[in-house]
C-alpha cells in the first residue's frame, strides 16, 4: 500500500513538473508585436526590410558623415528603444547607425522567439540595408544578449569589420540552468532539463543549434567582448570561455559592479570612451581582415 501510494505521489509530481515546464515553456517562446512611435526630437527614417517566408523587420536609420556604419540590435524581450542613447552617441560621432526591432519583437511580427536562430534573418537583412547604404565604409555592430546571439548564429551575413558583442549567452542550456538556478536554488537544474525538451517540440529545434561559443571562430573580424563581473544570467567564467573560442584580434571588457544589465547606463563614459576606440581602431585596418560573410549551418 505504501509503495503504491509511492508510486502515485510521485507520477502526480512528475505530472506536475511537465505540466508546469510547459506552461513556462508557453511564456519563453512567445513573441510579443506592438506599434512603436518615433522619438520626439530623433532624425531617424522609419525602414521596412524584407526577412523573407512574408515576414520584415522595422527599424529606425540614421544617416552620418561617412564615418562608418553601426547597427544595434538590443536584448530579448526589449525592442529598438533599448539602444536609443547607444544610437545618440554613434551618430554625434559620425556614425551611420540603424536600430531594429528583432524578429518577435516590438514592430517585427514573429509567431515565437528562437533565441537567436530564426532571428539572425532580422540581422541579415539589417547588414545588408546598412553595407548598401554606406558603401566603402566600415561596418560595425553591437548585440546585447539575444541581439548578440542572433548576430553569432546568423548564416551567411554579410561580413562586419568589428562586432561589440554584450552578455551573450555560450550554450542555451547554460543560459535556461543559470536563470532557473537563480530563482529556484539546485531545482533549477532538473527543470532546465524539462525546458530544453521543449525546442524540438515546439520549436522544431535543438539545443545544439543554440551553442554560440561554437561559431564565434567563424567571425573574421575584431570582436568586443563585454559583460558584468557579477553577471549571474551569463555568468562572468562563461564570458571568458567565449573570449577564449573567440579569434584573433579580439578584447575582452570586464565590467567591474554590473550584473546582467545595459552596460552603457551603467558605465556611460567608460563605455563610450571604449566602443569608439574599437569602432575606430577596427575601421581603420578593415583592409586587413578576411572580407565575405561568416555562417553557421543550421
Amino acid at each position: 500500500m505504501r509503495g503504491r501510494r509511492w508510486i502515485v505521489g510521485s507520477s502526480l509530481l512528475l505530472l506536475g513538473g511537465l505540466a508546469l515546464s510547459w506552461f513556462a515553456g508557453s511564456k519563453l517562446v512567445a513573441g510579443a508585436h506592438y506599434a512603436i512611435a518615433l522619438p520626439a526630437g530623433l532624425l531617424a527614417q522609419t525602414v521596412t526590410l524584407p526577412t523573407g517566408h512574408g515576414r520584415s523587420v522595422e527599424g529606425w536609420f540614421l544617416r552620418g558623415d561617412g564615418k562608418g556604419a553601426v547597427l544595434l540590435l538590443h536584448g530579448i524581450r526589449a525592442d529598438r528603444r533599448q539602444m536609443l542613447d547607444r544610437a545618440r552617441f554613434l551618430h554625434a560621432a559620425g556614425y551611420s547607425v540603424l536600430l531594429i526591432d528583432l524578429p518577435g519583437h516590438g514592430a517585427s511580427a514573429a509567431p515565437r522567439l528562437t533565441f537567436g536562430l530564426s532571428e539572425a534573418a532580422g540581422v541579415k537583412a539589417a547588414l545588408a540595408y546598412l553595407r548598401e547604404q554606406a558603401p566603402g565604409e566600415g561596418l560595425g555592430l553591437i548585440g546585447v544578449s539575444l541581439g548578440a546571439a542572433s548576430f553569432v548564429l546568423c548564416q551567411d551575413c554579410p561580413q562586419v569589420d568589428a562586432a561589440v558583442l554584450e552578455s551573450m549567452y555560450p550554450t542555451i542550456e547554460e543560459a535556461v540552468e543559470d536563470r532557473l538556478r537563480m530563482r529556484l536554488g539546485a531545482l533549477g537544474v532538473p527543470l532546465s532539463k524539462l525546458l530544453l525538451w521543449q525546442l524540438p517540440l515546439r520549436l522544431d529545434i535543438t539545443p545544439q543549434q543554440l551553442r554560440p561559443i561554437e561559431h564565434l571562430a567563424a567571425i573574421r573580424a575584431p570582436l568586443l567582448l563585454a559583460s558584468g563581473d557579477r553577471d549571474m544570467h551569463t555568468t562572468i567564467d562563461e564570458t571568458r570561455r567565449l573570449y577564449g573560442a573567440a579569434a584573433q584580434p579580439k578584447a575582452l571588457w570586464e565590467v567591474e559592479g554590473a550584473v546582467h544589465q545595459d552596460l552603457h547606463a551603467f558605465a556611460p563614459a567608460a563605455y563610450e570612451e571604449r566602443v569608439l576606440r574599437f569602432f575606430e581602431t577596427s575601421f581603420s585596418t578593415q583592409g586587413k581582415h578576411t572580407a565575405g560573410s561568416h555562417g553557421v549551418s543550421n
